[in-house]
């Protein structure tokens, strides 16, 4: 006769609300953070007045996105760069963004283990999120965590994107900071130039620089760089650095030059201009986003245009206007 244990009953826990969570955040209390991410993650309505609350607590952190097209080894160099920076006595905290679907919550990858690893013996905060849709190589709600670490204490913050190629630039408008890298031996020379992001780098690094087609592509950089193919508005030389993840050759290096671009940035005066920046794309993100969701409840009406514009009683522009409730010129009824 076969017996079974009994089963252990299912510990429940306490729904914590969001506003309670604050002060935690404020304090750099790890699960506390963890909560509050995922809460403005999943976009509960419940935790917009936390989230507000935090943001008055941010604008401390220097934000490094890491960008790049796919197999560059943008999640090594992270890692690497995540015990450098540790080793300076810096507490660094990661949003990774997957490509993912948002049924599964983020791909687990070989990559973001080592990045966990390093986190862990280094006491940085990790997270993975998933676009879940959202284009631009970054998700919706990448911001919102970086608030949150910001409030927490965590400095600098770094984004590394989903890496999808041209979509990439939206990084340019999310961080202060921001490092392109590139891998010889992918087909291209340049594959910055490729994936139309050559031009938003504030500092280039070349990785696998141990390979034997490193060095003609730290020169092509180098060449580019010599015609002015650089951000326009600032008088910063964006520098070309060939890095070993695995070796950790002149990680240091690129470090450095992070720090450096930094304490550029606040004594030129470019930092309000991209702070500036930053807020005007999160107000304009929010408001299409807001818009969005208003026009995707509306959007149960839209057969009877379908049809109105099949039978030829409407055109499409017609249709669509009466969609948004705007009359024949574009106006709101």
């Amino acid at each position: 006769m076969t017996t079974f244990a009994p089963s252990r009953p299912v510990k429940r826990t306490t729904y914590i609300p969001s506003m309670e969570l604050v002060p935690g955040v404020i304090a750099g209390s790890v699960p506390g953070i963890a909560r509050m991410i995922t809460r403005a993650e999943a976009g509960y309505p419940e935790a917009s007045a936390a989230l507000a609350e935090i943001y008055k607590h941010t604008g401390k952190a220097h934000i490094v996105g890491i960008t790049g097209v796919p197999g560059a080894g943008k999640s090594t160099l992270v890692s690497s760069l995540i015990r450098a920076l540790a080793s300076d006595g810096y507490k660094v905290g990661v949003i990774a963004v997957d490509p993912s679907s948002p049924f599964s919550g983020g791909a687990i990858l070989g990559d973001r283990v080592r990045m966990s690893d390093a986190a862990e013996s280094c006491r940085a905060f990790v997270r993975s999120m998933a676009t879940r849709g959202h284009l631009g190589g970054l998700a919706r709600s990448t911001l919102q965590a970086v608030d949150i670490l910001d409030a927490a204490g965590y400095s600098p913050i770094i984004i590394e994107t989903v890496g999808v190629g041209q979509d990439e630039v939206e990084v340019v408008t999310a961080a202060h900071t921001i490092v392109v890298l590139s891998a010889p031996g992918l087909g291209d020379d340049i594959q910055a130039i490729k994936a139309g992001i050559l031009e938003i780098a504030d500092i280039h690094a070349v990785s696998k620089s141990d390979k034997p087609e490193a060095p003609a592509t730290v020169s092509a950089l180098k060449g580019m760089m010599a015609l002015g193919t650089y951000r326009t508005g600032s008088n910063w030389s964006p520098p070309v650095l060939p890095v070993s993840s695995v070796s950790g050759e002149r990680i240091g290096e690129l470090k450095d030059a992070i720090g450096r671009h930094w304490v550029h940035l606040r004594e030129s005066g470019e930092l309000a201009t991209r702070q500036r920046s930053i807020c005007r794309t999160r107000i304009l993100g929010t408001a299409r986003h807001l818009f969005q969701q208003k026009f995707d409840e509306k959007a149960g009406g839209l057969e009877k245009y379908i049809q109105a514009v099949v039978n030829r009683d409407i055109d499409p522009l017609v249709a669509a206007h009466m969609l948004l409730g705007w009359d024949h010129e574009g106006r709101i009824t």
